[in-house]
């Protein structure tokens, strides 16, 4: 079932030139990066497409106001799984933390996940120390600590605007990548990452030889390059980190995309490695 969807995959064709950068579970039924990363170091069920997003272009550390653990609800649990959604699975795994607001058993597995990556007691439950954490992560526009709004948005433009959702819709789904690649860069260990493309519009998808239905459409797929790691090994990283679709290693860079939270099938194209 892997590689065989002609208009969800990413076969790119040309990859635009890159810019080094610097230092629930639900199992299964190229822009130039623009900036370095050198800031320091640090699934059950498909996510409705529509809906009311957290849109955090200016905004400072979250607030959270309580500790938070399984059974509870609530938009603060919905900014938690959107934040650990990168530790959906201990090992290779179809699966995706869902951003639904609701805490299960996905939830804790991922936050238990995110607390041992981080050395701090991985109880599932997140309380200041973790909710601390977490923040550290975050940037004062709402970005990620290592990515930035300009490695995502369209290069033509410089935004979110003329791809097959709102602008509004790609940059809350590009903000929610960030916080999955931030976990493939922890698993990786801390090692530099290259965005090569991020959103795009349908206009510039089209000059660059996507697909006509690819997930960059959508701000939900990222084209990255690791200088010092192979392919193989950053695909091993992301089969562990919620990313439904995985365009093979063997490609001059590595495709990860979130394409089963919108409803679209899972796509590993060289399977399990």
């Amino acid at each position: 079932m892997y590689g065989e969807q002609d208009t969800f995959d990413d076969q790119e064709g040309p990859v635009e030139p890159a810019v080094a950068h610097g230092p629930g579970a639900h199992r299964r039924p190229v822009r130039a990066g623009r900036r370095a990363l050198l800031r320091g170091s640090i699934a059950l069920g498909a996510a409705a497409v529509a809906g009311p997003f957290l849109l955090m272009a200016s905004a400072s550390a979250y607030t959270w106001t309580r500790t938070l653990r399984e059974g509870m609800s609530g938009p603060d649990v919905k900014e938690l799984q959107i934040r650990v959604a990168g530790w959906a699975a201990g090992s290779a795994s179809q699966t995706f933390v869902t951003i639904d607001g609701a805490f299960g058993a996905g939830t804790t597995a991922a936050v238990k996940r995110f607390q041992a990556a981080y050395s701090l007691a991985a109880d599932g439950i997140a309380g200041p120390a973790t909710q601390s954490k977490l923040n550290a992560l975050q940037s004062a526009d709402g970005s990620t600590v290592h990515f930035n709004w300009s490695e995502f948005t369209n290069p033509p433009t410089g935004d979110f605007s003329g791809g097959k959702v709102s602008a509004s819709t790609a940059k809350e789904y590009a903000r929610r990548l960030m916080y999955k690649l931030e976990a493939v860069r922890v698993k990786l260990g801390n090692v530099p990452m290259t965005v090569n493309s991020g959103f795009r519009s349908i206009a510039h998808n089209r000059a660059v030889g996507g697909a006509s239905d690819s997930m960059h459409l959508y701000g939900l797929a990222a084209d990255l390059d690791v200088p010092g790691v192979a392919n193989i090994t950053v695909y091993r990283r992301a089969e562990t980190s919620g990313f439904s679709g995985l365009e093979t290693y063997t490609a001059g860079h590595q495709h990860v995309d979130s394409r089963a939270e919108i409803g679209r099938a899972w796509w590993w194209q060289d399977g399990t490695v």
